[in-house]
């Protein structure tokens, strides 16, 4: 199995746009990798390889609707790449930072990929109760056949 991504590290984005990614990130993002958007309030982390598989996946989707063209649009445009320093940090592009993302942020482990939070955001999406809407959400998802 690949390595996966887990685990939530809090940093900040500089005055400068840059960020600090964590040692255990940086081992499997390697040293260039894309950052971009998402269908959340967050920004995506992808290795090269990890935004490869993605890519696929957006690929497979028939262009002939209008609608998936702008999706396929949405995610190409608005992703970049991008390398680390010899500190270990990152220039988060100028054009997904327009949208509040500075100042405090949390990243997150999400299995093929890193989502990057405001912490503002973070606490919305996970909140400290978040054990029993994950138990509901468990719930509804046996209830359609998909057990965890």
């Amino acid at each position: 199995m690949a390595d996966l991504f887990n685990g939530q590290y809090y940093h900040s984005i500089d005055s400068k746009g840059r960020l600090i990614i964590p040692a255990k990130f940086r081992d499997i993002l390697g040293s260039q990798f894309k950052i971009g958007v998402s269908l959340d309030p967050c920004l995506y982390l992808y290795s090269n390889e990890g935004f490869a598989a993605f890519y696929e996946k957006l690929q497979a989707i028939p262009s002939n609707k209008a609608g998936a063209r702008k999706l396929i649009r949405y995610f190409m445009s608005g992703t970049f790449d991008v390398e680390l320093d010899k500190q270990g940090r990152i220039l988060v592009p100028q054009q997904l930072r327009r949208n509040g993302m500075s100042g405090d942020v949390v990243l997150v482990g999400n299995g093929s990929h890193v989502e990057l939070w405001t912490a503002a955001e973070f606490v919305k999406e996970l909140p400290t109760d978040v054990r029993l809407e994950a138990g509901q959400i468990a719930d509804e998802l046996f209830s359609e056949g998909i057990m965890i």
